[in-house]
């Protein structure tokens, strides 16, 4: 079964109870942040603490992710030494380049045959926050066959475009459609920015169906009391659900009586309609919706 991401939480890497606590929170991945979340005093602390709580830790069937530090820091290949050695399933590469994803990816192979772990077994989710990540997003992808998602981080493109970002949104257009197309093409998944209001639902639901209505399969939150809206917004409602059984019973009565082509409510049935069927009804069946 393919992997849920339709909420990917941050976690401060140097806050024990929030560590401690992460797995229960709803998400279906946790980022367990070494990056910004921490203070450069505090950068070994948080490397330590990380490690022991992934070794001790039960977070269940919650995807353990770890954002290290940008790999042209000085702390970046400890992170991923230190980190890589207690196998989370994944790292999250900061302002990522094709060269840095194809070095890491070396250094990541070694660990795996000195710990006995199974080859690619730790993923890469790459973030794609600078000018330069947008327009290389396609061959980012391509770079590494570790790299199971993209994360777009809105804050820091537009840091480093030199605007403002602002609740619509609209200044991150083009950078959302260029990667939910980047990813949808490369067969990964697609994670957008996180709404920094973590007291206005409405507009997040707002943002989140706008993301999804691009393409992205998912979106990162900076508060857990944002999951519960994001999920709304990703399962498929009670219409969809009948609607794409519906398509799929006709589909089969279709096939029965040796027709290609069928239509339902007046309405011609084709391939990527059956397709978003299918798609629909997996997807209610692993939430538990039917």
């Amino acid at each position: 079964m393919k992997r849920l991401r339709r909420t990917m939480l941050f976690m401060p890497g140097n806050n024990p109870g929030m560590l401690q606590n992460a797995g229960i929170l709803g998400a279906d991945s946790i980022i367990l942040d070494l990056e910004d979340a921490v203070s450069l005093t505090e950068k070994d602390s948080a490397r330590i603490l990380v490690s022991e709580a992934i070794k001790n830790v039960d977070y269940g069937n919650v995807e353990v992710v770890v954002r290290v530090n940008p790999f042209t820091t000085e702390f970046a290949k400890k992170d991923i030494d230190v980190i890589a050695r207690v196998k989370p399933d994944t790292l999250m590469i900061p302002k990522a380049t094709e060269e840095e994803l194809i070095a890491i990816d070396k250094i990541l192979t070694k660990i795996e045959s000195e710990e006995g772990f199974d080859a690619k077994s730790i993923k890469l989710i790459p973030l794609v926050e600078t000018a330069y990540g947008l327009e290389n997003v396609y061959s980012i992808i391509k770079s590494c066959d570790r790299i199971v998602a993209i994360l777009l981080g809105g804050e820091d493109l537009t840091s480093d475009l030199g605007i403002v970002r602002t609740k619509p949104g609209e200044e991150i257009f083009y950078a959302r459609n260029k990667v939910a197309v980047a990813c949808r093409a490369m067969k990964v998944d697609s994670i957008d920015t996180p709404f920094t209001d973590t007291n206005d639902f409405d507009g997040l639901a707002i943002d989140t169906r706008k993301a999804k209505s691009l393409g992205f399969t998912g979106k990162a939150a900076i508060s857990p009391k944002h999951i519960d809206t994001i999920h709304s917004v990703y399962a498929p409602s009670l219409k969809e659900i009948k609607h794409a059984q519906r398509v799929l019973e006709t589909m089969e009565e279709a096939e029965s009586e040796g027709k290609g082509v069928f239509s339902l409510d007046g309405k011609m049935v084709d391939a990527p309609v059956i397709n978003r069927a299918k798609n629909t009804v997996e997807l209610a069946r692993i939430l538990g919706l039917i």
